[in-house]
């Protein structure tokens, strides 16, 4: 079986995962397991899904090492899995870390290690940009972070859906999803409205 595996960090509103998923398809993947998770969480559920229902001789695919992990060690416990599995990794225009016969050409070992820590310094890197800008913008007066949240400022899309919230026709998880919020963003308006 050929599979995909395509990570986006945040949610589809904020990141387009479709091109991702193309290049995947296109390259053979049959079933393309998607991912939205920050590239250095310890969890990846999709990720974990997919490497405990591929057999022997399957083949994953993926756009770049990142998407994988965005940090060595993680990248390291992956690869070690996908030996230990017997299994092929392809990196899509870079680099295939074939395992099928339960061992990893050294030279390829070493690539995709070397990989893994431009990923995390990449990372690294682009977090550091980030604070610098933030630490910037605070000196220049600029309020950092969200705004502050009041229940005025609550979308119409959650009110409309609260009352078959409360009457428990919806679970958190419903509520959450005809709204289109996170279920940290709806919690944040039930406590507003249950302090208002």
């Amino acid at each position: 079986m050929n599979y995909g595996y395509a990570r986006c960090s945040t949610n589809e509103n904020k990141q387009d995962i479709e091109r991702q998923v193309r290049e995947l398809r296109t390259a053979g993947a049959q079933e393309v397991f998607l991912e939205y998770e920050h590239g250095d969480s310890a969890i990846k559920e999709q990720l974990s899904l997919l490497l405990e229902q591929a057999q022997m001789g399957d083949t994953i695919y993926t756009t770049e090492v990142s998407r994988l992990a965005r940090s060595t060690k993680q990248l390291c416990e992956i690869i070690e899995t996908v030996r230990e599995k017997r299994l092929r990794l392809v990196i899509i225009g870079s680099i295939t870390v074939d395992c099928s016969g339960g061992q990893i050409d050294p030279m390829t070992n070493a690539f995709i290690q070397m990989s893994g820590v431009f990923a995390e310094l990449e990372l690294r890197i682009i977090r550091a940009r980030v604070r610098s800008g933030m630490e910037n913008a605070r000196a220049k007066g600029a309020r950092i972070g969200r705004p502050h949240t009041t229940v005025d400022n609550i979308p119409v899309i959650f009110l409309k859906h609260y009352p078959t919230y409360k009457s428990g026709v919806l679970n958190i998880s419903e509520f959450a999803r005809v709204c289109n919020m996170s279920r940290t963003t709806v919690y944040k308006y039930l406590e507003l409205l249950e302090k208002a």
